[in-house]
């Protein structure tokens, strides 16, 4: 099987290359099944259900969220009625968080995919239940192997030393374990010991003539000054699509090669032979 997985998309010019660029994509490398994490798809902050309409009809069979979740407050409503719409699984149980975290989607030839979003605690602005405890109880809902054909779990934080360990602790139980919410494709992207493959960040869907897909004069005002600026705007630029394509066994759902792939704007291209 072969899984590709996108990362953050920010504002118009990353939603601008998923509709540009995944279609096709899907086409020349053969997706069997696509994730794109498009928590701030909407102006930066958030999702609507409009713009996760757009990322569907571009080829997305899964959409991801993250700590930016519910900026948008539409989303509340809209996750509670689309099961393709992920949120943090780890939310504690008093918070009654609508949607879902995990989730088994059947394709149209009957092999299973099951997908996972996890949120990290390190240098997280919000104080989620333990992530690696949770992701042990998404995985037990559809084992590798024997109810699902692949399974891909989306490690949204901010600690690439938090990545790497769930990277390791989901290492055979999981096809694909793949950072996002740094918004910095990172290279190194490889398959464990387990036949699990990893990338600490698949970068983002965005304008990379920025700071993090945002436009770059505000935030070194904060930085120099250390005072607050305008309200954060997306970077307007070409946006580049990143993400990371996966090849599964088909009998044991493990990786066989995982390649980063990095499509239009100012990045270097990669994995599009």
């Amino acid at each position: 099987m072969k899984l590709a997985f996108f990362g953050d998309v920010v504002g118009r010019p990353g939603r601008q290359a998923v509709a540009d660029h995944l279609p096709g994509l899907r086409a020349s490398l053969g997706l069997d099944f696509v994730v794109v994490n498009a928590e701030n798809a909407a102006g930066g902050f958030g999702l609507t259900e409009a713009i996760a309409e757009e990322v569907f009809a571009a080829g997305a069979d899964c959409i991801t969220l993250g700590d930016h979740a519910w900026d948008q407050r539409e989303a509340l409503t809209y996750i509670a009625r689309e099961p393709r719409l992920l949120r943090p699984v780890n939310y504690p149980d008093e918070a009654d968080a609508p949607g879902g975290g995990a989730n088994l989607f059947t394709l149209q030839d009957g092999r299973r995919v099951g997908v996972v979003q996890i949120q990290g605690t390190v240098f997280m602005r919000q104080s989620l239940e333990n992530p690696f405890r949770a992701v042990d109880r998404a995985l037990d809902g559809f084992p590798l192997g024997a109810v699902a054909d692949a399974v891909i779990v989306d490690m949204h934080c901010e600690a690439t030393s938090e990545k790497m360990a769930m990277g390791h602790y989901c290492d055979g139980r999981a096809s694909l374990v793949v950072g996002s919410h740094t918004h910095v494709p990172t290279a190194d992207h490889m398959v464990l010991e387990g036949g699990t493959a990893y990338q600490s960040d698949a970068g983002m869907c965005g304008d990379y003539d920025s700071v993090i897909g945002m436009q770059k004069e505000n935030s070194m005002h904060r930085f120099l000054t250390q005072m607050p600026g305008q309200r954060y705007e997306p970077a307007l630029g070409e946006g580049t699509l990143c993400g990371v394509c996966v090849e599964t066994d088909d009998q044991t759902g493990l990786a066989m090669s995982i390649r980063p792939i990095r499509v239009g704007g100012r990045l270097s291209a990669a994995g599009l032979a």
